[in-house]
């Protein structure tokens, strides 16, 4: 298998993992409702940057130790879970509060180089913190490298690989939202979202501490 050969047939998993909703689905389509198009763009480049590391780390054989140690495993699953478990239950208690909600004034949603920095940050670090993604590159990104190449170009590249893939999926789901923005920022709509987005955070994460390997 050359590199080429390795590319093609990664990006052929990598499509299929894409397009199933999960969490990375989640955090950007709630993004894209309730703080609008910059904000989930930041959560999309957040949750791909920790893929490339995961990544980096997977052809390194760093994150290895996730699939040998039985410790170091839970330690970053349970912390994973809480995160979820709190981002979860912060989009519930925004969506409960009596204060009134507006399209202008959505919960979460603000202006400024930090705001962006948040959603970023909130991307990435439930990638980080999710070991099951360690996991998934450590167990595939092996089995791409081709003999001779070097294992952390081929990683970086293959994880890159997959970041266009997730990028080109989820700038469908925030161009969609973008069309149907005037419908769905309407402030009914954002607390549903928020209650629906907070429920299922906190269903990811209580599948995560509970769930084994």
């Amino acid at each position: 298998m050359n590199v080429e050969q390795a590319l093609l047939s990664f990006a052929v998993i990598a499509a299929l993992l894409t397009i199933v909703p999960g969490l990375d689905t989640v955090l950007v389509l709630r993004a894209a409702i309730s703080q609008g198009r910059k904000h989930a763009y930041a959560t999309a480049i957040g949750v791909n940057t920790g893929a490339l590391i995961w990544g980096v780390a997977a052809a390194l054989g760093a994150s290895a130790v996730l699939a040998t140690s039985a410790v170091a495993f839970t330690a970053l699953k349970l912390a994973g879970a809480a995160y979820l478990v709190w981002l979860g239950a912060s989009m519930l208690w925004r969506s409960f509060r009596n204060a009134p909600v507006t399209s202008a004034a959505v919960p979460g949603a603000a202006t400024g180089r930090d705001s962006l920095l948040a959603s970023w940050a909130k991307g990435a670090g439930t990638n980080l913190l999710n070991p099951k993604v360690g996991v998934f590159y450590v167990a595939m990104i092996p089995q791409f490298i081709p003999d001779g190449s070097s294992p952390l170009l081929m990683g970086a590249a293959l994880a890159m690989v997959h970041n266009l893939l997730g990028l080109a999926w989820f700038s469908l789901i925030i161009m969609g939202t973008h069309v149907a923005r005037a419908q769905l920022q309407r402030p009914g709509f954002v607390r549903i979202t928020d209650r629906v987005s907070g429920a299922a955070l906190i269903g990811f994460g209580a599948t995560l501490a509970f769930k084994g390997r």
